[in-house]
């Protein structure tokens, strides 16, 4: 055989996906897999449940969700307490995040401006990117105050109620913006914004000044500055924020706070080489 050939079949071998990769019928669906990570994915978002309100809440029989779960916990991704009798998200899980959010530099480059903004502020510091209509945060910088903001990594928020949330909203083209304003929104608290129309308005606010306030809109007594974080096209693809209680961030304190927060993300875009495009 030439050795053209041999390397021809080398780089065949070589290929990350099947030949027929972009095919998504059901034959490419590894059915009993795609269920397990069903219930892995309901589980982390509704932690300390029983086996009956798991199996309820998916509609699936007790059976097929307990031996899920045991497989799961087999590989550290679940656990059980036997005492309460509650399935919990394993350890393993984080691990396996955290191998996800090395996989990127912008965890890495953000820890030490996170850092320095925390400092700089006295509260909490957080870098979240966005998820659908959520924010998902993914490195923190907790304050030495005992009252304090936490939204460990993993950690989903809804957007309209985010300070993060919002300043990547502001940023998003019409279109999109529109999908998520088009669901429905929920309200966490009296000031929450759930009005598309008011929504819009403090979105062109934020966009204008170039920071988000949440205002006490997940969380009563918590208040949030955000800005968004630019990638190489000019897109905001992540959110630097500090947050804290309305007792220390207080409103004459937001024009301080919103100033280190903005010279932050700005940092942060350009360590990731991003361009800002109101720079």
């Amino acid at each position: 055989m030439p050795a053209d050939s041999n390397l021809s079949t080398d780089l065949k071998r070589k290929r990350g996906r099947p030949r027929d990769w972009h095919d998504k019928t059901e034959q490419n669906t590894i059915k009993s897999l795609d269920r397990a990570m069903e219930v892995f994915a309901h589980l982390s978002e509704n932690q300390g449940r029983t086996l009956s309100e798991l199996a309820g809440d998916l509609d699936q029989s007790p059976a097929t969700v307990y031996r899920i779960l045991v497989t799961l916990e087999g590989r550290g991704l679940t656990e059980f307490d036997p005492v309460e009798q509650l399935w919990y998200i394993g350890a393993q899980a984080f691990v396996i995040g955290g191998r996800f959010l090395r996989r990127t530099s912008l965890v890495d480059r953000a820890r030490p401006i996170l850092r320095e903004l925390m400092e700089a502020t006295g509260e909490t510091a957080n870098l979240g990117v966005s998820r659908d209509a959520a924010v998902l945060f993914v490195s923190q910088v907790e304050t030495h105050e005992s009252i304090r903001a936490f939204f460990p990594p993993g950690t989903l928020s809804p957007a309209h109620s985010s300070g993060i949330g919002k300043a990547l909203l502001a940023e998003m083209d019409q279109r999109r913006l529109d999908q998520v304003l088009a669901g429905d929104l929920e309200r966490f608290t009296e000031h929450t914004l759930i009005e598309p129309d008011a929504l819009r308005a403090d979105l062109e606010a934020t966009r204008a000044r170039g920071y988000s306030i949440d205002g006490e809109e997940k969380n009563l007594g918590m208040r949030c500055i955000a800005a968004p974080v630019f990638d190489v096209y000019g897109e905001a693809i992540a959110g630097i924020s500090v947050s804290g209680p309305t007792a220390r961030v207080r409103p004459d304190r937001i024009d301080e706070i919103a100033g280190a927060v903005i010279a932050a993300a700005r940092d942060l875009t350009q360590s990731i080489g991003g361009v800002s495009p109101r720079a």
